[in-house]
């Protein structure tokens, strides 16, 4: 073909406007590392996950690394597994990063990232940032808080009493959410005793031992790395005569009323915070903020086994579990 020509001319470099219009713009295409304090297959971590693949979309390239540190809980595992995402930092060269949760904060951001050339967004880290020095000028997110004011209030009036007990997984996230119950109670005049373990024998155990209370609030399971589901169920089947509640969306099966957390909402605002970033925003003029949403349930089966009747406006607005 003669370039000579004019028509041939004029569609060559139509052909090749095209060609450097696309080239450019696939080598630009931007990329976000997610990074999840915990595993696949943790319920917490699938939601935040959801939302944020929904939230992201096309809009980027997802790398995702999980750090697992619900199933490894030594110091040296999680030092060392921030120093791992660090290096993954400093080799794919994140747009943007995506943390989910504590540890991914107080392992990877705070030790490595503070006030970084690198922006990130942070997402389900417990009630308050301030622990990690957070808001840096490279980061931003939203904090996890529970409706743990009125879910106490609602089960010491269903219960008719004041004394009540907290079990949870022995874990940093259910330290956090212990402290928050006790602050949260005492501002109520609720007499509250608690246990965190480890494994399920001294999880069945505490929970026989907590139907002398008023009512039972349920933590998080996350860390009972020896959980057994159909164990628990029979067990709480057989021995539930109080009241539980929880915050957690899947401690429902073990629990009789619920206000529970949404995990979406994490992974939904951070993608729209990424996109916001990746379009020009600087994460400093992103202000913290707190999640909004939560669920209530109801688990019928376990409220008849133990012959606990809910309020009826409080039985219509609720979700149940099968």
């Amino acid at each position: 073909m003669s370039l000579t020509n004019p028509a041939a001319l004029a569609k060559t470099l139509v052909v090749l406007g095209a060609f450097l219009f696309v080239g450019p713009a696939h080598a630009k295409t931007a990329k976000c590392l997610f990074i999840s304090s915990y595993h696949q297959g943790y319920a917490w971590a699938d939601g935040v996950e959801r939302g944020l693949r929904t939230g992201l979309g096309e809009r980027c390239e997802i790398r995702q690394f999980d750090m697992d540190t619900k199933r490894n809980k030594s110091e040296a595992y999680k030092a060392d597994i921030g120093k791992q995402v660090r290096d993954l930092v400093a080799q794919w060269q994140p747009d943007v990063v995506i943390t989910a949760d504590d540890n991914a904060a107080k392992y990877v951001i705070e030790p490595f990232f503070r006030d970084d050339d690198v922006p990130f967004v942070f997402c389900g880290v417990n009630w308050t940032a301030k622990e990690y020095g957070f808001p840096y000028t490279n980061v931003t997110g939203m904090v996890e808080v529970a409706p743990i004011q009125p879910m106490l209030e609602k089960a010491a009036a269903i219960s008719g009493g004041r004394r009540a007990f907290y079990l949870g997984a022995d874990t940093l996230t259910e330290t956090k959410n212990l402290e928050r119950f006790e602050q949260a109670a005492l501002a109520l005049g609720i007499s509250l005793e608690h246990q965190l373990v480890s494994d399920t024998t001294d999880w069945v155990k505490a929970y026989r031992g907590a139907q002398k209370y008023d009512f039972i609030v349920l933590g998080s399971n996350s860390g009972i790395n020896d959980w057994d589901r159909d164990k628990i169920l029979d067990q709480v089947a057989a021995s539930s005569q109080r009241l539980t509640t929880t915050n957690h969306g899947w401690m429902m099966p073990y629990s009789m009323l619920g206000m529970t957390k949404v995990p979406e909402e994490h992974g939904q605002w951070s993608a729209q915070t990424a996109i916001a970033i990746l379009d020009g925003m600087s994460p400093q003029d992103i202000p913290i903020v707190a999640n909004r949403k939560w669920d209530l349930w109801t688990n019928s089966q376990l409220l008849n086994a133990a012959k606990i009747k809910l309020p009826r406006t409080l039985r219509h607005k609720a979700k149940r579990v099968n």
